[in-house]
């Protein structure tokens, strides 16, 4: 059974600051500990989505316990633009989002996303699609290798994919156990003690999931349907993700750089940003927390917030 603790719960809630009569998203709803906590906060309104059916599914008991409230989509986080239009949302006043994989899709065997325990390899967050099993017996060993490189930062990645290939040979690879076993014995040991497997199964999940491509077109969505005063929270857990709301948040606030001296653009008076940044380096969970939750160690948050139109919230 999976314990969820929301990371860096306090933090999101003090640069949310949730209001009441305010519309919200949580675009992870995930376990909920986000939404039951915005939803605690203020008398507001919530929508949630989540790409897995599994999470919707939790999501009943705290539904009935904000009727009129919570609103659970089952939907990916990249198509709130559409989703959230076809129920007649058109601007949010804040949007939450925590990235990556779920406690409850690691601590589930039967989902195939980690190498700690034996399970189906699977890695589908939302069911459909090719599994990471499919990758892993039909990719050739050069797009295998650029997944694990890229995505999983694995500098043995040539390796790992070469002894994927020579293993599939004598049988399909079809097991988290079987394939640990593989990348491992591909790998030299780490002296920090992460598991050999680590990098190549997070490359693996991303790819599965098209994660990385998701959280650009998320951010694209959640930043244009903030209304002004609006805020858009993001908690992070790996530099690939992290380097993709860094990127994103500094460019809405307009402090991405500057054009050259010898473009002829450089002549032209900068154009005047939406976004502020609310958090100018990432902000980290404390000591307390990341002994009570050791997941939350490599949790990073940043967030940035809608100018308000001019005049808007000043006194007549």
């Amino acid at each position: 059974m999976s314990t969820h603790i929301p990371v860096m719960l306090e933090e999101v809630l003090a640069v949310l600051q949730p209001r009441d009569g305010a519309i919200y998203l949580d675009a992870t709803f995930g376990g909920g500990g986000y939404a039951a906590a915005i939803l605690a906060a203020a008398d507001c309104t919530l929508w949630a989505l989540d790409r897995d059916p599994d999470a919707i599914a939790r999501g009943a008991a705290l539904a009935a316990r904000y009727p009129g409230r919570l609103h659970l989509l089952h939907a990916c986080f990249g198509d709130m633009l559409a989703t959230l239009a076809e129920r007649g949302v058109e601007s949010l006043d804040g949007v939450v989002m925590d990235l990556g994989v779920s406690s409850f899709q690691i601590d589930q065997a039967e989902r195939g996303f980690s190498f700690r325990q034996d399970g189906p390899l699977d890695m589908r967050m939302g069911r459909d699609g090719p599994s990471a099993a499919d990758l892993v017996n039909t990719l050739p060993e050069r797009e295998l290798a650029s997944i694990i490189s890229d995505f999983g930062e694995e500098r043995h990645a040539r390796r790992v994919a070469r002894a994927i290939l020579r293993e599939r040979e004598a049988a399909p690879i079809t097991t988290t156990a079987r394939l640990a076993e593989i990348v491992r014995g591909a790998v030299p040991r780490d002296p920090s003690g992460i598991d050999g497997a680590t990098r190549s199964f997070q490359a693996l999940r991303i790819a599965v999931n098209d994660e990385l491509g998701e959280i650009e077109r998320g951010l694209a969505a959640a930043q244009s349907m903030l209304a002004p005063g609006g805020r858009l929270v993001v908690v992070s857990f790996h530099s690939l993700e992290d380097r993709i709301v860094k990127r994103a948040m500094v460019g809405a606030a307009g402090r991405a750089g500057t054009a050259s001296r010898h473009d002829p653009a450089a002549l032209l008076p900068p154009p005047k940003p939406d976004f502020s940044l609310l958090t100018f380096r990432a902000q980290r969970p404390g000591d307390a927390e990341t002994h009570a939750n050791p997941r939350a160690r490599s949790a990073r948050l940043r967030a940035v917030e809608r100018h308000l139109m001019p005049n808007q919230g000043m006194q007549p």
